[in-house]
């Protein structure tokens, strides 16, 4: 008997060890979110005053990173590379959607927004305003950018015959997208501009399937997308306006993203027009939020991050859309290979209504002086010289007009050349940065917050990765990196981080305790 009692717990055993070191969870699909603006202490009050919701729900089979970081500026197009590169703007060259380059000569024709061109400016003019936002289109003002992006309105490379440099060939290393199709994956993206047709990466291929309606277009009525037609605010829609004006509005313009993932996850493209693969990369950022926290009205009621009941809509959408999204995964039999990621590109500051204050956006070119040469302040500030050589005899200013730039913390110099670069190098990098006050924001209108720059509201944000086997939920509060999204996707699908440029140059890890 005993033998046999023996004999029957080595079979238990053995299944257990079995069990233990099964094959793991084969991830097929990662569907990757930005909520711009979503904070880390969004995510936990949210799931905390909503126990039934979406992200309450994808929480309890995933990880939250609590102590999440984008690895340096807080726009969005440093954002989102971060996310899809792995890298910083010292490895993927995008500084900012708006930004100064020494090398380059200005566009063939004068922008909408008024980067000054013409055909005798190159090569005879080297530096220039680099826009890759909706001054590139042809149309601004139309949802579907008039068709494209107007190459007369790209800057342009003197070194390469004068032609116009596309914002795909200006990031400097590859995208996960690349990687993916390189296996021969499909992938897809939706994003606010056409601008962002970068997310192809050098090669200009990564996305399969790109879709970038113009949130600065004027919002128009969309049929199809359910209390959007007409438009639930439709004072907004003049030709002074954009999506943006309302927290109403830019709910329509989510769900046209949203509703596009939703067609790719039933095997179609983004429009449903045609029948595609599910891509293993796929996703797309929300707006709403963001707004919500930057209008007039809206924004948090306190330095705790309760939302005002503007903002709190605007969380509540985004929750019931994701839901949207997961119910259409669970639909197509997709639960049990896909991953979703939800984060954000940028923070959004300050979280405390009372900190708010507003300088001129004329302040950094009043500081600087007559080597000014370009700047971009949102709630932070870079600033170009029209030559690097000229910071040591501008250096006296910035000590003198910390306080008219709101400035807790300036870098410039050597203090630049450490964290960043040198600006002496790279015709790109910034001559100086100003990291300002928390609540500071160059602006005279009426928004009460913003990103871009380098504060704790700025940067630290949400950060969920949710999918199949993770059984219990896991909140590590080790810090993390935004950039370590990337190389963690491609680990998801089977694929090399190391394919990623970035990664290997910066040195970036995948996620901790991920179990695939």
């Amino acid at each position: 008997m005993n033998l046999i009692k023996l004999s029957l717990a080595l079979c238990l055993l053995a299944g257990a060890v079995t069990a233990i070191q099964a094959e793991p969870q084969k991830i097929e699909h990662v569907l990757l979110i930005s909520v711009d603006g979503l904070h880390s202490i969004d995510v936990s009050n949210y799931i905390a005053a909503n126990p039934n919701s979406t992200l309450a729900a994808l929480a309890k089979r995933g990880i939250r990173y609590d102590n999440a970081y984008i690895p340096s500026l807080s726009d969005s197009f440093p954002g989102l590379a971060a996310l899809v590169t792995g890298g910083s703007p010292v490895s993927t060259g995008i500084w900012y959607d708006v930004t100064y380059n020494r090398k380059l000569s200005p566009p063939a024709e004068t922008t909408p927004y008024g980067i000054t061109g013409g055909a005798g400016l190159c090569p005879s003019v080297i530096g220039t305003q680099v826009g890759f936002d909706e001054e590139l289109d042809k149309d601004y003002t139309k949802l579907n950018g008039g068709g494209g992006i107007n190459p007369a309105y790209l800057p342009r490379d003197s070194s390469k015959g004068c032609a116009p440099v596309y914002p795909h060939s200006y990031l400097r290393v590859n995208t996960i997208f690349e990687v993916a199709r390189a296996a021969g994956l499909h992938t897809a993206w939706t994003d606010k501009h056409p601008a962002y047709e970068w997310v192809n990466g050098p090669s200009g291929m990564g996305v399969a399937d790109l879709y970038t309606p113009e949130i600065n277009s004027i919002p128009v009525a969309l049929p199809g997308v359910a209390g959007c037609n007409p438009l639930p605010d439709p004072a907004k829609a003049t030709s002074s306006n954009a999506w943006t004006d309302s927290i109403e509005n830019i709910k329509c313009y989510d769900t046209l993203k949203v509703n596009a993932t939703i067609n790719q996850v039933n095997g179609k493209t983004h429009n449903g027009s045609t029948h595609a693969p599910v891509p293993a990369i796929f996703g797309f950022n929300f707006q709403a939020v963001s707004v919500g926290e930057k209008l007039k009205g809206n924004g948090y009621s306190d330095q705790w991050g309760t939302p005002s009941a503007g903002l709190q809509s605007q969380l509540d959408f985004v929750d019931t859309s994701i839901g949207r999204i997961w119910s259409a995964i669970k639909a197509a039999d997709l639960e049990s290979s896909t991953v979703i990621i939800i984060t954000a590109k940028h923070g959004q500051s300050p979280i405390d209504p009372a900190k708010v204050t507003k300088i001129s956006g004329d302040a950094p070119a009043t500081v600087v002086g007559s080597s000014y040469a370009f700047d971009l302040s949102d709630d932070g500030a870079l600033i170009w010289l029209n030559h690097p050589s000229d910071i040591e005899s501008v250096l006296p200013n910035l000590t003198a007009g910390e306080g008219a730039l709101g400035g807790q913390e300036i870098f410039a110099g050597s203090s630049l050349i450490n964290r960043w670069g040198d600006p002496a190098v790279d015709e790109r990098t910034p001559d100086i940065i100003v990291k300002t006050n928390t609540g500071v924001i160059f602006t005279g209108g009426s928004k009460i917050a913003e990103h871009g720059g380098l504060n704790e509201d700025d940067i630290h944000v949400g950060l969920l990765v949710s999918g199949p086997g993770i059984e219990e939920p896991i909140v590590y509060k080790g810090n993390v990196s935004t950039a370590q999204v990337a190389p963690s996707i491609l680990r998801l699908l089977g694929l090399n981080p190391n394919h990623l440029l970035a990664v290997q140059k910066e040195g970036v890890r995948v996620l901790p305790v991920l179990p695939y």
